[in-house]
């Protein structure tokens, strides 16, 4: 294994969130090398303190090294990627920038779409400014992104959409720093996400319920995410978009893969505003752009400034990679969340409740 983070300073904006707790969590490991730093940059102290105590408590349990934070290989810092300074001072002196503070949820974006673009347009070029104009040393910027980026209908892919090509762009001014993407979809029982919901239903006795049966999304776990960002890390050119080759499943086989034999009804409630009925990871433009790299699809820029001059075949797809394609039946969506130990029987509520804190 490639140690690509040996010695390195790392932030993770949105560092207490599902995919920046379990990021951290993997590289603290040291499977990648030992960081010198790994700094999580958010705004909510009381996630950061909870991590803070599960983490150092873990080693010791004084409040001498709780309280040590700059000392610590795992340090936090309150602040809002909103903000330009408080963005240049995360940033300043940090090899790799994991950009993973955003608002995901759909429907909180159709309602507050400026809060939306506050946090994940604006949000991301404040990191791209306060390299440009401090000419920080920073190597490697990765942009979490989202399926809902790819021909977006709501306001939570639109400003995802913008943000890949705000970092894809900021490639062309920075010569010096390499700004990638990676897009992915559903993450299995990540904040937000409906199988914690689902749980939830069922313990409480039903109704499960269920947007439209036949709505598909592409089902991914949180190690996935992560391997997802370490491979793009690894392997992936200044302003490509790394995208994993994930399976995809129906609302309804999942909400039926939970329930199994117990007597819970499920309702169909409609649609959500801004939701898709079939996600698509990669676009049929895109596609033309597209080569494979083992398990992931790469989207080469399409600046020609940042074309990469690759021998690899490009046009790796003939059409849009959507989840409607290929999707799991129910006997395949049991045994994909019975892999990931997320069948109801397999998550007591207080691991759960952890694990999205």
């Amino acid at each position: 294994m490639e140690m690509i983070v040996k010695d390195k300073r790392i932030l993770v904006t949105g560092g207490t969130g599902s995919m920046g707790k379990t990021f951290v969590r993997r590289v603290l490991t040291g499977e990648l090398g030992t960081p010198k730093k790994v700094i999580v940059f958010s705004r909510d102290e009381a996630k950061q303190h909870e991590m803070r105590m599960d983490y150092l408590h873990r080693a010791v349990s004084t409040d001498e090294v709780i309280f040590n934070n700059f000392k610590n290989v795992l340090e936090f810092r309150i602040g809002d990627v909103r903000d330009f300074a408080d963005v240049c001072s995360a940033v300043r002196d940090v090899d790799i920038v994991i950009n993973a503070a955003a608002l995901k949820q759909v429907p909180t974006c159709e309602y507050f779409p400026m809060q939306a673009i506050s946090t994940n347009c604006l949000g991301a070029a404040n990191i791209v400014r306060a390299i440009e104009e401090n000419a920080y040393g920073v190597q490697s910027v990765v942009g979490i992104s989202t399926d809902k980026a790819c021909k977006p209908v709501n306001v939570m892919g639109m400003s995802k959409s913008l943000q890949e090509r705000i970092f894809i762009a900021a490639n062309v001014l920075n010569r010096d720093t390499r700004f990638i993407c990676v897009r992915y979809g559903n993450v299995l029982a990540s904040r937000g996400s409906v199988i914690p919901l689902f749980h939830d239903q069922i313990r409480n006795g039903g109704p499960l319920t269920i947007t439209v049966p036949n709505m598909t999304r592409f089902l991914l776990s949180l190690d996935q995410a992560v391997d997802t960002v370490f491979t793009a890390l690894k392997e992936a050119g200044a302003g490509e978009t790394y995208v994993p080759n994930a399976p995809s499943a129906t609302v309804e086989n999942i909400a039926k893969a939970l329930i199994g034999k117990r007597a819970v009804q499920t309702k169909v409630v409609g649609i959500r505003p801004g939701e898709k009925m079939h996600e698509i990871m990669i676009s049929e433009e895109e596609a033309h752009h597209c080569v494979r790299r083992g398990d992931y699809y790469a989207i080469l820029p399409m600046l020609p400034e940042l074309a990469e001059r690759t021998r690899e075949k490009r046009g790796a797809l003939s059409a849009e990679f959507s989840s409607a394609d290929n999707v799991l039946d129910l006997k395949g969506t049991e045994a994909l969340l019975r892999q990931h130990r997320l069948m109801i029987d397999d998550v007591n509520p207080a691991k759960l409740s952890e694990l999205l804190r």
